[in-house]
Order: structure tokens, then sequence, then C-alpha cells
């Protein structure tokens, strides 16, 4: 009997190969995300819940992407995908909690809706900035081939969201290194309310795979049956044959993208054709046709549900409110790390900065097989700086990686990676080059374990600073853009002996790290470094000299600059090398300003917005009866960072450190 003439039935029902067990599954499954979201929308109606992003009308998708996937297989799901998680079996009274901000939920209260994940059910949640999604799918795939378990991972976004760079730039990572990704596009006709003649000019999404070199379909989103088996083929074959895959689902966004948003900018005749291919309905129509699904059956699961739905919002709506916990808030930034000290061997040679941090790396990798290094050129050719160089022969391409020039989705992969069980590090060619992937840097790294409990393992060293005539694009030190960003680590190191220590501690540390690197540093600067692998603290300053005239606070090549000029003028100052920005050594800093009644803050970067500056309001709040002068701050020039020598040294605050230090010491 054929099923494609049967009446009210848009769609051609295949179920050749699928079981009746299957079959009833698969209704069960939609019928549960509807019905919730039906309840949900009387209790935002009631005022009970504050939001609400539905997905009626594109349940197929979500559930026969779980349905083909196995259970220990991540998913990482959007707005839209309900049918994600109650696939996953999630205890609804936990999503109910979510969605309220309650303890039981996810986040504690910290984030709403979606926007969370579970390592217990293997889903990574959404944030607002769609784009780095695609690349932490990027990152999980990679762990699991580097782990040859054979899963694949699926990724969903709407088809705005594809219009960002982030996706893109995951997309041809995803091909260029042939990961097993399952790229879901819903295209539901609207981003918020543009509609998608407004959004792209290709016939299909699906068609932007050719560029990639990567295999596409298209498919009716709204047909449970066609879905399922074209995933299930798809996905059975990309285990066995490990490649990333794109799909576009073709479905209708029935309601607003939010409740409040409505659908007045929806041609009501669009509506109308849509309504027509409900997923559920048509799907229950052919069930029945086929005799599975009863008129008492059919009521029997209703009425399971809905009792579920409802003995599960009783426990959510009485189960107390979150009372505010200002030391659990600042404890939850950070994940806890038991610093573990290595201490370094008797035995010591001289070293470049340069060569400190590529031992320092190499031992790193040496101590841990789950470490994985990516950047541009840094495989065969060692990095632009060859720090790198030779790795490929001691750890293999696997580890050491090559990666296109796309910042925003190698460090996306890199929390991928973190999510799969690795630690990473990033290296940005330049420091400069980090605004192209600062988004997932503040927005996710950073945020990622105070929102839900999942620590971004990942370094990102920031090759940085003037002094070499490299001008406006390739001089930066921008340490203040992330000394901001609560969630992340800055350390500066100075010299040789302690950027190998303390870049060994940043790849132990579980949280995010930015590891600055001063360029100019790199082959002028040498010291005697331990030959062994060892580890210094993060967040501990260290007192270089000692005096009783000033105090002099800086890092990275301010400490040389300081170094120099006190001893050639036989200056009495106590010289700290900060060496970590963020967590701040304020207590070695008070100390010492106690003792001299004077200090002066030193920083390569220009003043405004800079790390002096909160520096001098701590001192001035916590040291001002110990003060015999004012604060003072010297940083370069606030302008962009000029290419001509004579340029650039005037751009240099020396000369004017040496001024305001005459005058300090004068006051």
């Amino acid at each position: 009997m054929s099923f494609d003439t049967l009446p009210n039935i848009p769609f051609v029902y295949n179920r050749e190969g699928i079981d009746d067990k299957t079959l009833l599954m698969l209704y069960k499954s939609m019928l549960k995300p509807r019905l919730i979201e039906e309840k949900m929308l009387i209790l935002l109606r009631q005022g009970k819940i504050s939001k609400w992003f539905s997905g009626i009308g594109q349940e197929a998708i979500s559930i026969a992407v779980a349905a083909v996937l196995d259970r220990e297989e991540y998913i990482l799901p959007m707005h839209r995908n309900l049918g994600i998680f109650t696939s996953r079996e999630i205890p609804l009274y936990r999503l109910f909690s979510q969605w309220q901000g309650k303890a039981n939920g996810f986040t504690k209260g910290r984030d709403r809706s979606f926007h969370f994940g579970t390592q217990e059910f293997n889903i990574v949640g959404m944030i607002s900035h769609l784009g780095p999604q695609f690349g932490v799918a990027d990152g999980i795939a990679l762990g699991n081939l580097l782990k040859g378990n054979k899963q694949v991972c699926a990724v969903f976004t709407g088809e705005g969201g594809t219009s960002e760079g982030d996706i893109h730039e995951a997309l041809n990572v995803a091909s260029v290194w042939d990961l097993p990704v399952l790229f879901c596009i819903e295209n539901n006709g609207y981003g918020l309310s543009t509609p998608t003649s407004e959004q792209y000019r290709c016939k299909d999404l699906a068609d932007r795979a050719i560029g990639y070199g990567m295999e596409s379909h298209v498919l009716e989103g709204n047909n449970i049956l066609e879905v399922y088996t074209a995933l299930k083929e798809i996905t059975e074959s990309m285990r066995q044959n490990p490649r990333p895959v794109l799909i576009e689902f073709k479905t209708f966004r029935m309601r607003g993208h939010e409740e409040a948003s409505g659908t007045k900018y929806v041609p009501q005749e669009l509506l109308d054709v849509w309504s027509m291919k409900d997923p559920l309905e048509n799907y229950a129509v052919f069930l029945k046709s086929i005799d599975l699904l009863s008129e008492e059956l059919e009521i029997s699961l209703k009425e399971s549900i809905i009792a579920e739905i409802n003995e599960h919002l009783d426990l959510a709506f009485n189960e107390e409110l979150i009372q505010s916990d200002e030391s659990k808030e600042l404890n939850d930034v950070y994940k806890e790390h038991v610093f573990q000290e290595v201490k370094a061997n008797d035995e010591s040679k001289e070293l470049r900065l340069i060569d400190a941090i590529s031992e320092g790396l190499k031992q790193s990798m040496e101590r841990h097989d789950n470490l994985v290094i990516m950047g541009q050129d840094i495989a065969e050719y060692g990095g632009v700086f060859k720090i790198t160089e030779g790795f490929v022969d001691l750890f293999g391409r696997e580890r050491v990686r090559n990666t296109p020039i796309c910042e925003s989705a190698i460090v996306s992969a890199a929390m991928g990676l973190s999510i799969n069980g690795f630690k990473a590090v990033v290296e940005m060619q330049f420091a400069d080059f980090v605004t192209s992937g600062f988004n997932p840097i503040v927005n996710y790294l950073a945020k990622s374990y105070y929102r839900w409990a999942q620590e971004a393992d990942v370094v990102v060293r920031m090759p940085c600073g003037a002094g070499v005539g490299a001008g406006p694009f390739h001089s930066q030190t921008n340490e203040a853009w992330f000394t901001h960003t609560p969630g992340l680590k800055v350390v500066y190191p100075s010299s040789p002996e302690d950027a190998k220590g303390l870049l060994a501690s940043a790849i132990e540390d579980p949280n995010p790290v930015l590891f600055f690197e001063h360029k100019a540093l790199y082959r002028s600067i040498r010291g005697e470094v331990p030959t062994e692998y060892y580890t210094i603290p993060l967040g501990k300053a260290h007192l270089l000299k000692e005096g009783s005239a000033v105090t002099i606070i800086t890092y990275g090549a301010g400490v040389h600059w300081a170094l120099a000029h006190v001893e050639e003028h036989s200056i009495s100052a106590d010289i700290i090398d900060l060496r970590t920005l963020l967590p701040l050594d304020t207590e070695t800093i008070y100390a010492s300003v106690r003792k001299t009644g004077k200090a002066l803050i030193l920083q390569e970067d220009s003043l405004m917005g800079g790390i002096a500056s909160d520096i001098s309001a701590l001192i001035t709040e916590n040291c001002f009866t110990f003060l015999d002068a004012p604060v003072r701050r010297v940083a370069s020039l606030e302008t962009p960072i000029p290419f001509a020598a004579a340029l650039e040294r005037q751009y240099l605050p020396q000369k004017r450190f040496a001024i305001v230090l005459d005058e300090l010491l004068a006051f």
C-alpha cells in the first residue's frame, strides 16, 4: 500500500527497514516536547516563566538526530531543540528548574533557557553568540578522532547563524581535518524577523558545502521518517569513514523567534502552508493508517506524558528560590585548582627566553599525552618564531596541528577538546590577531565554568610587544583586554626561568590562560634555566630587587627597563615583577608600598584602561595612609604603535619612566 496518497498527508512516509517499535518510539519522542511546549506557553501567559523559544513544528529534526546518535556521542543543540534534551532523558524537573533559574537546573540560576551543557547527558549548550558552537563541535570531533572511538557529534544552528564568520571557519576546519561532525542547519524561514531572501542568495544553504569540499544533503525537516532514515545511514557511514557532513533541514518556525516577538511579519498564507506540514500531526495520521496508533493509545500516551509534566512542574515550582551567596559566586568563576609544585632540579643551562618557552612546551607535551597544540604554521615550519620546531618529529601531526587562518574556530575547537577530555595550547601567530578570536575567549572559555561547571583547559600563547619595528598590527601588548574578564587567567613572564615554569603551570591549570610572550625579549634575554620540568605558581609576583626609596611595579619588558635604570643610577628600590596579572598578587604589592611609601607602575601598554590604573586604585584604597607621594603610572603613548624606529622609541615609555621616577623620588 502506498501512503503518499493518504488524505491530508503532504509527505511520502517510507518505513522500509524500520520496525514497529521504532516507529512508535519516534512518535512518542516527538509528542513529549510538543506537550511540554504547549504547557510552557500556558505558563508564559500566566507569568510563571519569563521567556520561551518555541520549536513547535520542528520536532522531527531534533528527535531524529537524537535517535541516530549513541548516548555517549555529544550533541550541541540550540533554542528550538527541546527534543534533544527529552530524548536524552534528562529528568523534566531539572529542565523546569533550569528555566526558572533554580538550583536543580544546570547553571545555578546563572543562565537561562537552553544556555547550558551537561557532561552527564553529553549535551553542550549554546551561547547567544551562535557561531562558536560549530567550532566547539570541531574540537569535540577532533578529540574523538584522537581517541579512535569512532564517534560522531552533531551541532545545530539556524539559517540565520550561517551568516556568521565563525560558522564558515568551523566548516572549513572540519573539512580540512576530516572531522566527523554532523552540521545541522534548521532552515526555518526567518532569522528573528529577517526572511531568508535577505540573508543569503544561494538556492540551498547545503550548496555552500561544495566550496568546502564537504558532503551535504537537503532533507524535508518535517518528515520524521525521511530525516531518521537518511541520518541513520549518514552517521553510520561517518563512524566508519570519518568526515563532516552538512545537512540542511527545510522546516519553518511556526511561532516567533521568542514569544514576545510574535509572527506579524509572516504572511498568513505562508503560516497556513506550513501548518499543513506539522510533523507530529501528519505522522500520527500515518501511524493510524497502518494500525500502529489507535485513538486509545494516543490518549493514553498523552495522559501519561501530561501527568509526568505536571508532577515534575510541581517539583520545580516547590523548589526554593536560589539565595544569593557572594562567596559561592566568586568561588565558581574558576575551577578549583590545587597547585602541585614540581621543584626545579639543580642542573641548569643558559637559555634565551624563546628557548625556555620551547623547552617548557616540549616537556609539557611529554608529561601530558592528552595535550594538543594548534596554530598557524606550527608543524614542520615550527611557527614564525620557531618555538615548535622539531615538535612534529617528537609528537606527530595529530598533536602538533597546523591550522587554517581562522583564530575564532581554533579557539572554539580548543574548547571542544577540553570538553572531550583534552588539554589544548593555541598559538596566536601574533597577539594582535587575537581580535579575530576574541568572542570565544571572552564569551565561551571565560564563562563556561561559571555557567555550567565545564572547565576550559586551554592556554592561548600570545607573542606580543613593541621594540622590533613591527608596526601597528604586530606589536600590541593587549593584556588589559583580558584582565577585565572574570574567568580568564593572564600570565606575562619576563625571564627565561619564569617563562618555562609559568608555562608548565598554565598548562596544568584547568582554567583558560592567556600567556603573553614579549617578542623583543625572545632572543635578547638570557638566563639560567633548570633543565627538567618544574612549575611556578600562578598569582605570585617576584620581588626582584629590594630597596627603601620607592616601589616599582611592572612586568614583561618593563622589568628590564626598570632594572637597568635603577642599577645604572644606584636607586634604592623594590622592583616587583608581577609575572601574573590575573590573579594579581596584591599582598606583595601592598607589603612593598607600605614599606617604601611611594609607588610607580610601569607598563608598555598605553595608559587609559590599562592594568596600571587598577593597581594604582588598589594601592590608593588599601595603602593610602602609608603613602608619602601620589601613586604614579607610566605607559606608552596614546597612539597605535608606529613602525619607524624613531617613532617607536618615542612611543615606548622608557624616557618618561626616568622622568617620572625622578619626580617621585624628589616629592
